[in-house]
């Protein structure tokens, strides 16, 4: 389908990089009109001396992002832990509130009818009875992206979470420990479930690499997936006013 009109508070496209659960990056491209008048132009070759610039930038992406220590990644865990007195104990100190279950019925075009663990212990949440508007962002601990992402999030929530709720889901993630810790180290209050069998996969999200996020109308419709990372306050509440149609 043709790209919707972008808002005119938001920056123009840009390639981001994202996170694969085997840690490795993609670049995301924020889709967009390259040339005059929204028409896609090619542009000229510059030459393989700025190719290998780029190139190397982007290897030095991939080396501060997913791959850093902070970003371990443990493949195919057999057993994810997210509700343990240790990870309860963590979420409390750390002031991260319990997850809210919602009471709608299933829809089409909705979050699928999975009922998803709440991370560090609360109460369990089938995402399909969750009704917006709302902003629901997909994570993991050896995602780097998602942790540059996590402050904006955050103030989001403390600003306009009465009137937006913001709910994280760690998605694939063995290291919930190292999760609720990065969660602490950050500030982060708004809750998280855990999806750790990436069910989240399949439609509408299509959860592939992270960060995603997600944003959910009023009668609990996915009317937008947003595969990037989030560099401002403002950029999130331009989304939600164009896609959710709240005035922040």
């Amino acid at each position: 389908p043709p790209d919707l009109a972008r808002a005119a508070a938001l920056p123009r496209p840009e390639a981001r990089v994202r996170c694969l659960p085997s840690g490795a990056v993609v670049p995301g491209v924020r889709r967009g009109a390259d040339g005059p008048g929204g028409r896609r132009e090619a542009r000229a070759d510059r030459g393989p001396r700025v190719r290998r610039l780029v190139a190397a930038g982007l290897l030095a992406v991939v080396l501060t992002g997913c791959s850093d220590p902070e970003a371990a990644f443990v493949p195919n865990p057999p057993d994810i832990d997210v509700d343990t007195p240790a990870l309860r104990e963590a979420k409390d100190e750390a002031g991260i509130e319990d997850c809210v279950p919602g009471e709608g019925d299933p829809v089409d075009g909705g979050l699928p009818a999975v009922t998803l663990p709440c991370l560090g212990g609360g109460p369990a949440v089938d995402l399909s009875t969750l009704r917006g508007p709302m902003v629901v962002n997909l994570w993991a601990s050896w995602c780097g992206p998602c942790r540059e992402e996590m402050p904006v999030l955050q103030e989001f929530h403390a600003t306009h979470g009465d009137e937006v709720p913001v709910l994280g889901v760690d998605f694939q993630d063995p290291n919930t420990g190292l999760a609720i810790e990065q969660l602490a180290e950050r500030g982060v209050t708004y809750p998280s479930v855990a999806d750790t069998e990436a069910v989240l996969k399949a439609e509408p999200l299509r959860a592939t690499a992270l960060p995603l996020t997600a944003l959910v109308d009023e009668d609990g419709v996915v009317v937008r997936v947003l595969p990037m990372e989030l560099e401002s306050v403002g950029e999130l509440e331009a989304l939600v006013r164009e896609h959710l149609g709240v005035d922040l």
